[in-house]
């Protein structure tokens, strides 16, 4: 066939045929045109056994600079690419050589790097025993469109795999690389295996920490944590992946199997984080259920898990200001009111953080992040729901105001109702609006309820949705007791009597 070589087996079946059936048959039969079978009749040789062709069909159209100036460039950069090369030879030589070149530079390139190139890395397939390795690391989700509420969450996956039987745990991180986050995520992997491979493997982990100090503590606390599971520390050198391959090619074929899951749903859209971690739960289930067999056989080789776990967080102190709330590491919560002025003991995992004043759990909320360009903010309004009934025009001008919205149905409704109502009207029926959807448990419903509206173009009335959300309950009847005469009790014990 046009384009494709004929292969010796071509050959052979051909002459076969050529016995009993005509050349056009024949050929048919064997893959091949009529033509090519009349040059086969005539060759000698088989296709395998023929001298390659040594002459051009046409002159080398790089032949008087390649020496002179592709050479040297390869040379000293060897991984430049043809493209780059090509544009470098039109800028020097105008209108001689057209983009429709670049395939024939390619092929010169591919030859010389083959003959006359740098060595190449070598990449050594690696065989495992069942128990020896485990292997950590986190991939960026992003691209998969996940939304929590209609908001795009971004986040990573904590990934762990166990290299012999490809046994494998997964769980989101909401937020950045952590020793909270990979201490939370490894031992949940060990507890849920129900053991430990002898060596835990990682890349360099440079994303879990900013400065010098936080990289002497992260060494510090991570060293703690294998040597409290038993396990050995190695890491892969920093910037190359594949020396991570068994997880890090999990990666690709794990997100892909999310990714199709969510096509199969139908949409990417979740009412809570719970309802996503028990998703990806679910996915990472299927897969092991495949590498059932090959688990059962590692399982006998782990190691036994300790008596209890160990710590799996960062422990800070902040003071909850006037305003109702406290920073840590650049992000800025909001605490009940009545511990204002307080000094609590924080402690923070990778998802939330727990909050204790004289031993007692007081708090808890879940972890924030931040960015380089904006300041973290985890605030809940639920917090400032009582204060704000008493000052509602404090709302306007609330420095953390937009952090108050809990969906986005409530801060376009803020839009309108600032645009249409007087300031003060206009605070005094969106804090009320807030302390509906807290205080009675509806902040969905009314989301739906004020999305209606404001597609109609109309404006809220306070009134009518607490009638019709949060009705007042009706008073209890008056219920009149007539106690008995008590004379009544002995003609009971005379009837007990005589019975």
């Amino acid at each position: 066939m046009s384009g494709t070589r004929i292969t010796d087996r071509q050959v052979r079946l051909y002459m076969t045929k050529r016995k009993h059936h005509t050349q056009e048959v024949s050929a048919a039969m064997s893959g091949m045109s009529e033509r090519t079978a009349r040059r086969v009749e005539l060759a000698p040789q088989l296709p395998s056994q023929r001298a390659e062709r040594g002459w051009r069909t046409r002159a080398n159209p790089f032949a008087d600079v390649w020496d002179s100036e592709i050479v040297p460039l390869l040379r000293s950069a060897p991984r430049l690419k043809a493209v780059t090369l090509l544009r470098k030879l039109q800028e020097d030589h105008p209108e001689r050589f057209p983009d429709s070149m670049r395939r024939t530079l390619e092929r010169h390139i591919s030859q010389w790097r083959a003959l006359e190139g740098p060595n190449r890395e070598v990449f050594f397939p690696q065989t495992y025993q069942p128990g020896v390795r485990g292997l950590s690391d986190f991939t960026h989700m992003d691209k998969l469109g996940v939304t929590i509420g209609g908001v795009t969450f971004d986040h990573l996956l904590y990934h762990f795999v166990l290299a012999f039987s490809h046994w494998e745990y997964a769980s989101v991180v909401d937020g950045g690389e952590s020793f909270q986050a990979l201490a939370t995520g490894l031992q949940n992997a060990l507890w849920q295996a129900g053991g430990c491979p002898r060596e835990h493997r990682s890349d360099s982990l440079s994303a879990a920490f900013r400065n010098l100090q936080e990289e002497e503590d992260f060494t510090v606390r991570y060293a703690s944590l294998l040597a409290h599971y038993g396990m050995e520390g190695t890491r892969n050198n920093r910037g190359l992946a594949h020396e991570n391959g068994s997880v890090e090619s999990s990666h690709r074929f794990l997100k892909d199997q999310i990714d199709q899951a969510l096509e199969l749903r139908g949409h990417r859209d979740f009412a809570d984080r719970a309802a996503y971690d028990e998703f990806v739960r679910g996915v990472v289930m299927r897969r092991n259920r495949r590498n059932a067999a090959a688990f059962q056989v590692e399982r006998e080789c782990l190691l036994d898990l300790p008596e209890y776990r160990t710590t799996d967080f960062a422990e800070e102190e902040a003071r909850v200001t006037r305003c109702g709330t406290f920073s840590v590491r650049c992000v800025l919560y909001s605490a009940p009111s009545r511990l204002i002025g307080h000094r609590l003991k924080v402690r923070l995992y990778s998802d939330r953080l727990d909050c204790y004043l004289s031993g007692a759990l007081v708090h808890s909320t879940a972890r924030a992040t931040h960015t380089s360009k904006r300041r973290g903010r985890g605030i809940d309004y639920r917090h400032f729901i009582d204060s704000l009934k008493r000052k509602p025009q404090a709302f306007r001008g609330l420095a953390f105001r937009d952090e108050l919205f809990p969906r986005e149905a409530y801060r376009r409704t803020w839009e309108r109702l600032d645009q249409d109502m007087t300031p003060r009207n206009a605070c005094k029926t969106m804090v009320g609006l807030l302390e509906l959807a807290g205080n009675h448990g509806v902040e969905a419903q009314l989301a739906e309820r004020l999305d209606a509206l404001l597609e109609l173009g109309e404006l809220p009335d306070l009134k009518k949705l607490f009638d019709e959300f949060a009705p007042r309950q009706a008073e209890c009847p008056v219920v009149v007791v007539e106690m008995p005469d008590a004379s009544l009790y002995d003609t009971l014990l005379d009837e007990e009597v005589l019975a």
